[in-house]
Order: C-alpha cells, then sequence, then structure tokens
C-alpha cells in the first residue's frame, strides 16, 4: 500500500509539473516599462509621448487580436542613475517587465543596460545618444534605435567642418552623454582637419549659460559645438542670441536638436541652424498620416520627436519577433536575436537593419530651420537639406568595440 501510494503521489507530481509545462507553453503575455523623463528637461522629446508612442504600437501591431495579452507601464526616472535602475529591478522582480523601451540620457541608459542585462529582459533604447551602447558596453539583451553621438558627429560635426568651421570650442552637458558626443565629434573635427581649440562643462538642467557662452565667444572659434540637449540646448541657443554671438560671426552647431527644441525657441532665432535626426513628422504620406494620429492624442497637439518615433518603431519591430517566435519566451537574448535576424522596415524610418551589435542601422538626414516666412504652419519647422546612407552614418563593425562582435 505504501508502495502504491508513493507511486500515486510521483505520477500526481508529474502530471503537475506537465501541466504547468502545457500552461506556460505559447505565453502570449508581454510587459513592456516606458522609462523616461517625464517632468524634467527631456520630458517634450520622450516623456508622456512616449509611452503614447508605446500604446499605439500595441494597437497597431495585431497582436491582441491574436490573443496577445500586452501591458504597458511608465517611470519617471529624473535624470538619475540610481532612481532609473531602482526603477528597472523593481519592474523586472516585481511587476514582471518583459522589456523597457525609451531611456533618454545616457548616464541613466547606460546604468539600466546593465540591470536589464543582469535580469535578461529586452532593452530598446530611444532616447539616449551615447554610442557607448553598442560599443565598448554593449550588451546582448539591448537594441539602439533612432540615433547617437556617433552618428550626430559624422553627419552634422562633418558637414559644418567641410563648410569652414576649422576651429572649434565646445559647450559640453557635463555626463555621460555630453562626454560621448564632444569626444565623437572631435574626432570627426580633427579627422578632416579642423582644430578644437578649447571647451567647458555645464551642468545638467542649469538655467544660466552666460558665463560659458562668454569663454566660447572669447576663444574665438569659428564653431561652437553644443554637446548637450533638450532644455540645455534651448537655453544655450536662446541666450547666444542675446550675447550676439550669431552676428558676430561665430556659428552654433546644435549637434543635437530635437522637434520640440526648435518649437520652443522659435523661428526667429532657430532659423539657418543645421542638425540632423533620422524622422521628421513631414517626410511623406505615411510619416504624416502617424503623426496626425499621434497629435491628436498628445495634450499639446505636437507631432512625435525623434525618440517618441523611435519608440514605436523599435516597439514595433519587437511584436514582429514575437510573433514570428510564435510565443513570449521571457528570454531577453532570444528575443533580441530574432529581432536581429529580421530586417527591419517600419513607416517612419523605412528600410534597415540591427546590426550584431544591436545598432539599427537607418538614414539619416541632415535639415536646416525654416526662416518664419517660409513656414506653413505651427510645426513645419524643417527644409531638408541632404541624406546620408545608415551603413555610413553610425558606427562601420570594423570599427565597433563590441565584444559580441569577438565571438
Amino acid at each position: 500500500m505504501k508502495s502504491k501510494f508513493i507511486a500515486s503521489l510521483l505520477l500526481g507530481t508529474a502530471l503537475t509539473l506537465a501541466g504547468g509545462s502545457i500552461a506556460s507553453a505559447g505565453d502570449k503575455t508581454v510587459k513592456i516599462g516606458a522609462l523616461s523623463d517625464q517632468s524634467g528637461l527631456y520630458a517634450d522629446l520622450g516623456g508622456p509621448g512616449s509611452t503614447l508612442a508605446t500604446q499605439m504600437a500595441i494597437e497597431d501591431s495585431g497582436l491582441t487580436a491574436k490573443g496577445w495579452k500586452i501591458d504597458v507601464i511608465s517611470g519617471d526616472h529624473q535624470n538619475k542613475p540610481d532612481i532609473g535602475t531602482s526603477i528597472a529591478r523593481q519592474w523586472f522582480d516585481v511587476d514582471k517587465v518583459d522589456i523597457i523601451v525609451d531611456v533618454p540620457n545616457s548616464g541613466v541608459a547606460l546604468a539600466v543596460n546593465n540591470v536589464v542585462k543582469e535580469k535578461n529582459g529586452v532593452y530598446i533604447n530611444s532616447g539616449a545618444a551615447t554610442s557607448d551602447l553598442t560599443n565598448a558596453q554593449c550588451s546582448p539583451n539591448t537594441v539602439h534605435w533612432t540615433y547617437d553621438t556617433y552618428m550626430l558627429a559624422h553627419t552634422t560635426g562633418q558637414a559644418l567642418v567641410k563648410a569652414g568651421g576649422s576651429t572649434w570650442f565646445f559647450l559640453t552637458a557635463d555626463y555621460a552623454f555630453g562626454a560621448a558626443l564632444e569626444r565623437d565629434t572631435t574626432a570627426v573635427v580633427t579627422a578632416n582637419g579642423g582644430k578644437v581649440i578649447g571647451g567647458v562643462k555645464h551642468p545638467l538642467n542649469t538655467s544660466d549659460f552666460s558665463s560659458f557662452l562668454l569663454q566660447a565667444q572669447s576663444s574665438g572659434a569659428k564653431v561652437i559645438g553644443l554637446a548637450n540637449a533638450g532644455g540645455d540646448t534651448t537655453n544655450t541657443i536662446k541666450q547666444a542670441a542675446e550675447f550676439g554671438i550669431n552676428k558676430g560671426g561665430q556659428k552654433l552647431a546644435a549637434l543635437l536638436l530635437f522637434l520640440t527644441d526648435v518649437k520652443s525657441i522659435g523661428l526667429d532665432i532657430a532659423q539657418g541652424l543645421n542638425f540632423t535626426e533620422t524622422f521628421y513628422w513631414d517626410m511623406n504620406d505615411q510619416t504624416r498620416a502617424f503623426s496626425d494620429r499621434f497629435a491628436k492624442r498628445m495634450k499639446n497637439g505636437a507631432p512625435p520627436t525623434m525618440v517618441q518615433a523611435g519608440v514605436y518603431a523599435g516597439v514595433m519591430h519587437y511584436f514582429k519577433a514575437l510573433d514570428a517566435l510564435g510565443e513570449n519566451p521571457h528570454d531577453g537574448v532570444k528575443v533580441v536575436d530574432k529581432m536581429k535576424s529580421i530586417p527591419t522596415e517600419d513607416a517612419l524610418f523605412g528600410k534597415g537593419e540591427i546590426q550584431p551589435n544591436g545598432r539599427t542601422i537607418h538614414t539619416a538626414y541632415l535639415f536646416e530651420v525654416k526662416k518664419p516666412s517660409e513656414s506653413k504652419g505651427p510645426w513645419d519647422l524643417y527644409k531638408l537639406v541632404g541624406s546620408v546612407p545608415g551603413d555610413q552614418a553610425f558606427t562601420p563593425l570594423d570599427k565597433s568595440a563590441c565584444a559580441l562582435l569577438k565571438k
């Protein structure tokens, strides 16, 4: 009787385990964490708009009609790496998040990169610029969408040097992003025969740039490179106009400029600025259609920024990988590998690919801010100057320091 009881118990355990295995097979549940700056200097370029972009990707993917259950939650990292990592750990350990998206601020982005790798989640970064995400600090769990400092330097920076900007002075945000952008642009300037004659670092989210601009002005450099972003960039450009820097013959190089920045600055001051983006709402019928849908759901009626567009495109490609797998394996490396195996193609960025180091390759566009007389609407702010193919704009694989390429 005792042996029969044990056999029965073992059989019951086996059936329970088998039942659990059956229940977990074909898991079609997904939880997405949109981690951004929801209230600070990067809130307009990411923030609530990135959460909306994620929600629109869920709706447009068609997966819910196939039985998938997909949820999105949002968090505010406040541009602090410790807060960003704390939220990421909470999401993976308690809330069972599968994927983190957006994450502007390179310092936060690099810190979260380590957490995602440790937890074997998926990380699609659209908001941070540092090229280290797919170079020295690359991860098999990470895809870097939209743009990076190498691309910005090799498009905007190179164009300005070739146009006669032979001497540079950098005004740099004092954290990982600013350091990476200054580093990558300096390499381009010197490689093209230019010279960096000085620079100054400023705190993140400062309001007074007068002392920094005076140093840049007195340097006599032909180009003042702004290695900052968001509210820092808009404040720098506005205050530079007050100092008459452009009228004095020096040119501001807005190395990273967003649609919301130009709107904030105004065409009177921003007109003539050259910069690079990989998305603009008014490029074609497809970008206009998406942007119109997006703007109608934004409180301020703004079309998507490059970052928000990147969130949408990245999440859509993630869904393509899950659909191809037929389930969510809750294995970040496996999902990212599948994403890399599928060519990227969407209405916002066109055709491209995800390289083995996690870098998404797509066309980069050189823009110039319109004059007030050229603008035909509140968000008609750019005119296209030229384009650079993705394989020329981003870091060539033979120059990448990513350890994933050394297998």
